[in-house]
């Protein structure tokens, strides 16, 4: 089975060492990457942000990193994503499984049905997550005795500039309860693909306005980091436990 693992923020060495680099043409650009075999399983890890954190989030190629793992006929994708915090509740360093997204993404393309082939195509993202994913990842983290919540609504913003106080509380009354900038359009894309995708999030800060201080961002990368360890483990026994599931992933209008 090939797997292909989507690391961000702090997790971009994931496997150094283990990896041989790739890189593939898609019809949206190219990428690179890097290849390991673990056990029987074909990983492929694709640092969202590059490999020295150089590519900010409104500007990642999030059609041509999902074309390419889709190629490499990968089923199965897990990504990592950091976030704030909206809700008291899920601290700093915790784990976060989001089931839902608001999306308040604005200049990024959003699809592979732009129409150019003569279709008009929709899908269904009732589920945007694959559940069958978000339970094994929940299983292998309570396992390990690490904190997750399990259930998530999570809203994705432009950036790069971190959000308001009014911002965070206008998302936390529609219900949303982490933030962050690299989720949206990666899930609705992996959809349309038919590819099973789960983001496990790690909570690095409080959202503005809700500590009363200013949010850094070398605080945030320096959080990442210190948890990077920890969060590799998580991944590598992902990688051998995970099996394609009963879910809708694949079932593209």
């Amino acid at each position: 089975m090939k797997i292909g693992l989507i690391t961000g923020t702090g997790l971009e060495s994931f496997g150094a060492g283990q990896c041989q680099n790739q890189a593939l043409e898609t019809p949206y650009g190219r990428v690179a990457m890097e290849y390991m075999q673990v056990g029987d399983r074909e990983v492929y890890l694709l640092p969202r942000h590059g490999r020295d954190h150089d590519t900010p989030p409104h500007m990642i190629n999030y059609r041509a990193n999902i074309m390419a793992l889709k190629m490499l006929g990968c089923e199965m994708v897990v990504a990592t994503n950091a976030v704030g915090s909206l809700q008291q509740a899920m601290e700093p360093k915790q784990y976060v499984l989001p089931d839902q997204f608001l999306d308040f993404t604005r200049v990024r393309p959003l699809t592979f049905f732009d129409g150019e082939d003569g279709e008009v195509r929709h899908v269904d993202v009732t589920e945007p997550y694959c559940p069958a994913m978000r339970a094994m990842i929940a299983q292998v983290l309570e396992e390990r005795g690490l904190p997750v919540h399990a259930v998530a609504t999570y809203v994705c913003t432009e950036g790069p500039r971190f959000e308001t106080p009014a911002e965070i509380r206008m998302f936390r009354s529609w219900g949303a309860d982490v933030v962050g900038m690299t989720g949206l359009p990666e899930v609705v894309l992996a959809r349309e693909v038919g590819l099973c995708y789960a983001s496990l999030c790690i909570v690095t800060n409080y959202a503005a306005g809700m500590t009363g201080g200013p949010i850094e961002d070398d605080e945030v990368g320096a959080l990442m980091h210190s948890v990077g360890k920890i969060t590799t483990g998580v991944l590598e026994e992902l990688v051998q436990r995970l099996q394609p599931g009963a879910c809708t992933c694949r079932g593209v209008v």
